[in-house]
């Protein structure tokens, strides 16, 4: 399969072809990101390669939404992509030396990537349109409680700076009208949920498990649904709840969590994990043995955080509601 890196940002599409990888000849070319330039750059693909879509892999990394768009019109041409863990991509270009970061050298740098990770390369799928609308809707609840709590923060804050009156009523409207649109959005989730049985019965399920509330259980069901995970652990590592140990020569340290993936994720498992600590059967036994081995209470709740996942899981695949494994 001929390989193609495709390292893109907001602006342009730099796009590395790796025409022998023994002899490591590539070649190099640069599209707009635009729906216009889309077309331009499937044509010199085909016509530079000539070879037929299905036979070239095109490699990119997750970056926020810029990739969405390419990825979705090379799909729908017939073109497999994988979409590259960022972290697992620059460890790859660490271990190649690679200096000099530039554009150009990232997409040759992804081209070789695919290559080399040949047997572990996942081809992506694109998300059913109501997984889609479900992850818009969610990206926009969490843009919406931010700024609602920045603005909670300068309306404290103003009683100490003796602000104007006018401050004072436009701080109080902004606060009004985003708690009002929360509300309406939240609304607005739960009926779409519920409009589409796959996201109806695994939202169901996960708001039986103790420790899980409404906020996670939307989060969880986005992330279960849109992702192709194979076992949880594979969901813990995504999150960034995976142990990570530091030890060298005599020096031993203590385990941590790997903290990759999404922040936004973790802080809502953190809050929900000291719940599940009192709550959650399972959650609360484990806890237990933890502290009594001598863990501290931040690994006994970063062990709590992943065995919530671990539980979430569980419960997506078997579609059943929580069943505890204690008593």
């Amino acid at each position: 399969m001929i390989s193609i890196g495709l390292d893109v940002s907001k602006l342009k599409l730099d796009l590395g072809w790796l025409r022998d990888s023994q002899s490591g000849k590539v070649k190099t070319k640069v599209f707009n990101n635009s729906d216009k330039d889309f077309k331009k750059m499937s044509d010199w693909i085909i016509k530079n390669t000539k070879a037929d879509p299905a036979d070239i892999l095109i490699t990119l990394e997750a970056t926020g939404v810029y990739h969405e768009p390419i990825c979705y019109f090379l799909h729908k041409l017939g073109f497999p992509i994988y979409v590259a863990n960022p972290a697992h991509a620059k460890s790859y270009a660490d271990g190649m030396g690679i200096t000099h970061k530039t554009d150009k050298s990232d997409s040759i740098m992804l081209a070789k990537f695919a290559v080399d990770r040949r047997e572990k390369v996942r081809i992506w799928q694109p998300d059913p349109i109501e997984v889609r609308e479900l992850k818009s809707m969610i990206t926009r609840l969490n843009a919406l409680e931010s700024d609602y709590q920045r603005e909670e923060n300068r309306l404290g804050s103003s009683e100490f700076s003796l602000p104007s009156e006018r401050v004072l009523e436009s701080l109080n409207l902004m606060i009004k009208i985003i708690k009002e649109e929360i509300e309406r959005l939240k609304s607005d989730i739960n009926d779409h949920i519920d409009q589409h049985p796959k996201l109806k019965e695994t939202h169901r399920n996960l708001m039986t498990i103790p420790g899980v509330g409404p906020v996670l259980a939307r989060m969880m069901t986005l992330l279960l649904v849109s992702k192709d995970f194979k076992n949880a652990k594979q969901v813990a590592a995504f999150l960034g709840l995976i142990p990570k140990i530091k030890e060298s020569g005599l020096m031993k340290g203590r385990s941590t969590l790997s903290k990759t993936g999404s922040p936004l994720y973790r802080a809502k498992l953190y809050m929900a994990a000291i719940c599940a600590s009192q709550w959650n059967p399972d959650i609360k036994r484990q806890k237990e043995i933890l502290l009594a081995n001598g863990k501290s209470k931040m690994q006994a709740l970063g062990a709590a955080m992943r065995k919530l996942v671990q539980i979430c899981y569980g419960v997506y695949k078997s579609q059943k509601e929580y069943q505890p494994q204690v008593n």
